[in-house]
């Protein structure tokens, strides 16, 4: 239950920790070659690079194209309640039909704990509409609800202060950081993991933003299980 909340603090605390001065950039490495279903581990400056760079287009996006939430496991338990479950500080009573109710959450884009499920949100790390413009408009119906109900991936879906995950929107690291400033460098690799897991694309912009930010962190390494 408390996995996915100590992945979280511990990570941000040590990026907050290690904030490093801008680095010379690396010469890039040779292109991944990518095959369903593995793991590779890189350090995350390298990782960004084996993320293609292409332009985005949002024509014919609707948010019901990403059909969430499901309940995968037919447990009882959709993709929100599943999230909230895992991620809760104080575990939250569950009634029937999977109310939950009570408990506590940490909100990691604004540093504030949380108290009962109704002041959150579950946050797609890369929001549908911008997994929509870098790639997944070209998917079929079962590869973006797959997506959009990302368990396999604990950075993939986070539960997070309604009004953080509201003030993101859609937006990418270029417009939109955590406010929480020493989120921001596990934000990014996050970020970065989640588009290569999907072999999302990074728009010119969108890829100058993280490589600043990545410039003033710890050069961490990534694991990533390839979902396509």
């Amino acid at each position: 239950m408390l996995v996915r909340f100590a992945r979280t603090i511990t990570a941000a605390a040590a990026f907050a920790a290690v904030l490093l001065p801008a680095a010379a950039h690396a010469a890039p490495a040779p292109a991944l070659h990518r095959v369903t279903g593995q793991t590779i581990t890189l350090p995350v400056r390298e990782a960004l690079t084996q993320i293609a760079v292409a332009g985005e287009d949002r024509s014919g996006y609707q948010r019901s194209a990403f059909k969430h939430w499901v309940d995968a496991d037919r447990d009882g338990c959709d993709t929100r309640a599943e999230v909230l479950k895992s991620e809760a500080v104080i575990a939250p009573g569950q009634g029937p039909r999977c109310a939950l109710s009570g408990g506590q959450w940490y909100s990691a884009y604004d540093d504030r704990y949380i108290q009962g499920p109704t002041g959150l949100d579950i946050d797609h790390l890369v929001p549908l509409a911008e997994a929509w413009d870098s790639g997944a408009s070209t998917w079929s119906a079962a590869e973006r609800e797959a997506y959009a109900n990302d368990l396999g991936d604990d950075r993939a879906l986070t539960a997070v202060s309604a009004g953080s995950n509201r003030s993101k929107a859609d937006q990418d690291p270029t417009t939109w950081m955590p406010p929480a400033e020493g989120y921001r460098c596990q934000y990014a690799t996050d970020w970065i993991a989640d588009k290569l897991r999907w072999s999302l694309n990074l728009d010119e912009a969108e890829q100058v933003a993280l490589k600043d930010i990545l410039n003033r962190c710890s050069n961490v390494p990534v694991t990533v299980a390839l979902a396509r």
